[in-house]
């Protein structure tokens, strides 16, 4: 019981010291397309608290990083906006967004999704955001240097509903903080922050925050597209148009389907969309002629043997996937960018030790932001910065409201009832065509589902790039994306 309480009695030590601490501040400029920037970075913590008691009467739940660059508005100009960016996971640090497409400084991958050689370190960011809006990056608890105070705490704050209310609540704080209530203000989510992003919108509207916009890349809002269960066939369907896409590039395809992705992926989005799902419907009900036809068609659009396909009831699994298409080539595909592949063991087993696609640019980032945070912005702390803590994963909360073992949480309806609710809400939508974690295709179907209105849906923009999930470490896809953001912006 002792060690217990020592621990406990750590942790809330180490959180009052990161609320304790005064905020880390240094200046910068970069030079981008619009002119030179001038701009303020501040890091600092922000407490977490029980929205059912008075912030005066408890203790912070947990601590929020935010580290925020605002640029020095001229005298009399209207207030800069302001956009709150975050990753997903949902154990992921913001150093994805904030060193990637979004902030001023950026960590340099190679267009092809491979790691360059270390050393490594940020460069300056032309096509940063900051040219738009000033910029706030959150580190939700229990990612980067962020904490909960002790168990009961993280049990609240780790959960889809009570992530959303802590991050309302901190943003919240920001804006009052800052004096930034007179602004704009847009959200930035990826991957999970979408997930969050999508019910963020609706829960910032409920608590008094009406959001300009809406940035959400590489799209999770229907986790039911995403999870490969006993019993759930959509996955199978959506998953298809990017394999063949996958299998494209990696010459695994042929005669007309190998001349080009874009003829691979309209063949995989047709056959997915019309006598795939109808088979998987009928299940044992197919006739042995039918079965053997879409068996071949599966075989014709991945490259996978049609054998190996018949042995798993025609569905192709993520997993499946990622071990089968190199195998003759002793390769696994990666997930998150399925353009990067790695070696397999000597038996060549199905078991995911790694994914290739984010062990490639997880090292780089992890160390050129650890050397930016520390030299750059002057953060002293000695505990390490969490990129993507899978305890985090392993031990959330997917169920929301009163509901209990549902495993596939949805916050489309969030964002659809936001939409109805703002009449001025807009929302850009950025999928990345080799992205085997979200798929543009999964994408395609939430967006499809949102119960809105045509002229709300009007407000809404999907766009599409040739890399994987962080689609903007692809130098071609960062200037597309930022020059279709300023479009949308302009719209």
């Amino acid at each position: 019981m002792t060690g217990t309480l020592g621990v406990a009695s750590a942790a809330v030590d180490a959180l009052d010291q990161l609320l304790g601490h005064s905020a880390w501040s240094s200046a910068g400029q970069v030079q981008t397309p619009e002119g030179a920037l001038s701009y303020r970075c501040t890091a600092e913590f922000l407490p977490v608290y029980d929205d059912k008691l008075a912030s005066a009467e408890a203790a912070p739940l947990a601590a929020v990083m935010c580290t925020a660059y605002q640029v020095q508005a001229r005298r009399g100009a209207q207030p800069r906006p302001v956009c709150f960016a975050f990753n997903g996971g949902p154990g992921s640090a913001s150093i994805w967004l904030q060193l990637g497409a979004v902030g001023p400084k950026r960590v340099v991958i190679q267009d092809d999704g491979y790691a360059p050689a270390p050393p490594y370190a940020v460069q300056d960011n032309p096509l940063t955001w900051l040219s738009a809006f000033d910029l706030v990056f959150l580190d939700p608890p229990h990612t980067g240097w962020a904490l909960a105070r002790d168990d009961a705490a993280r049990k609240a704050v780790l959960s889809v509903d009570g992530d959303v209310a802590a991050l309302t609540g901190v943003m919240r704080q920001w804006l009052t903080r800052h004096r930034r209530w007179d602004c704009a203000v847009y959200l930035a989510g990826e991957s999970y922050g979408t997930t969050r992003g999508a019910a963020l919108a609706d829960s910032l509207q409920a608590a008094g925050v009406a959001l300009s916009g809406v940035i959400l890349v590489s799209c999770a809002m229907d986790l039911q597209t995403l999870r490969f269960t006993p019993g759930n066939d959509l996955p199978y369907t959506l998953f298809l148009p990017a394999m063949a896409n996958t299998s494209q590039y990696h010459g695994l395809l042929k005669g007309r389907l190998a001349a080009a992705s874009q003829v691979a992926r309209q063949a995989a989005e047709d056959y997915a969309q019309g006598d795939y799902l109808s088979a998987l419907h009928q299940g044992a009900r197919l006739t042995p002629i039918r079965r053997r036809r879409v068996a071949r068609r599966l075989c014709e659009l991945t490259g996978l043997h049609i054998d190996l396909i018949e042995q798993h009831n025609l569905r192709v699994s993520d997993q499946l996937y990622f071990f089968e298409a190199l195998r003759t080539q002793g390769r696994i595909v990666g997930r998150l960018e399925s353009r990067v592949t790695g070696p397999m063991g000597a038996n060549r087993s199905r078991t995911w030790e790694f994914d290739p696609g984010i062990d490639a640019i997880s090292g780089p980032y992890a160390m050129a932001g650890q050397a930016y945070f520390t030299k750059s912005l002057g953060i002293d702390l000695l505990a390490p910065y969490k990129l993507i803590n899978t305890e985090v994963n392993k031990g959330w909360n997917w169920n929301r409201g009163e509901a209990q073992g549902n495993h596939f949480a949805s916050t489309t309806p969030d964002l659809a009832r936001a939409m109805r609710r703002n009449p001025h809400l807009k929302v850009l939508v950025a999928s990345g065509r080799y992205d085997l974690g979200t798929p543009y295709s999964a994408t395609d179907w939430s967006l499809a589902q949102l119960d809105v209105p045509a002229e709300v849906r009007s407000r809404l923009t999907h766009r599409y790039y040739d890399a994987g999930h962080m689609m903007y470490t692809r130098q071609a896809d960062l200037q597309a994306l930022h020059e279709d953001l300023l479009s949308w912006l302009q719209s």
